[in-house]
């Protein structure tokens, strides 16, 4: 059976502000490097902030191409795209990677390239991180609420949930179970069949869960949250 996150050539990252899409996104980035021609492109034209454009210098050493846009990390406010990130869906690439901006305003950018997508949606997986722990995303009906207004800005339908639950290093086993539990029941309600679970080796192993997992290091942790 394919492997949503790893067989398919475009991975698809959205999610609300504090998901955690990110850190997965320079997670799954990094991991494939080691192997194949791989492309991030930062598509967050909502947050300035904890974004993978952040961690370029790091990505490019590993052999990752990083796409970002044309702002990105400057003052300057303005959610300009460049014609460069199409080339993705032209430019032979391996495995690539999206971390689309949070909420329906973010995937309105993904939204862009809805053409493209289509011509290749049997290789694309289109994924919404939830971390149950953000005050937006703690119920079933902010939940769905938020994968469906993704779903109708950005136009394609989520294939996959990743429960990526935590407090950084304050996470407990029971944090991660708990919101395992939420997004089954949310995933039941929006017809998504594939939901994951996202967190630390450390975490994880202690963990009662009846979903896949997927093991993650933390890149992004800014020096005031070194010691949580």
């Amino acid at each position: 059976m394919k492997d949503l996150l790893t067989d398919n050539r475009y991975v698809v990252l959205t999610g609300n502000y504090g998901s955690g899409k990110t850190e997965i996104a320079l997670n799954l980035a990094m991991g494939f490097s080691a192997g194949m021609r791989t492309t991030l492109v930062d598509l967050d034209i909502v947050n300035p902030y904890f974004r993978s454009a952040e961690k370029a210098e790091d990505l490019e050493k590993a052999g990752v191409r990083v796409l970002m846009p044309t702002y990105a990390m400057t003052t300057v406010d303005i959610p300009a795209l460049p014609a460069e990130i199409q080339s993705v869906f032209e430019v032979p690439s391996d495995r690539v990677v999206f971390d689309v901006g949070g909420d329906d305003t973010g995937a309105a950018a993904l939204g862009r390239y809805y053409p493209a997508f289509l011509a290749h949606r049997d290789e694309t997986t289109m994924a919404l991180v939830i971390n149950a722990m953000r005050p937006l995303t703690q119920s079933v009906e902010d939940i769905t609420d938020i994968a469906e207004r993704i779903r109708n800005r950005g136009r394609l339908a989520i294939d996959m949930i990743i429960n990526n639950t935590n407090l950084a290093g304050r996470t407990t086993p029971e944090m991660v179970e708990k919101g395992e539990e939420l997004i089954l029941e949310c995933a039941g309600k929006l017809g998504v069949q594939h939901v994951i679970t996202a967190g630390t080796r450390d975490v994880l192993e202690k963990c009662r869960l009846k979903t896949k997992t997927l093991a993650i290091e933390r890149y992004m942790v800014p020096e005031w949250m070194e010691d949580l």
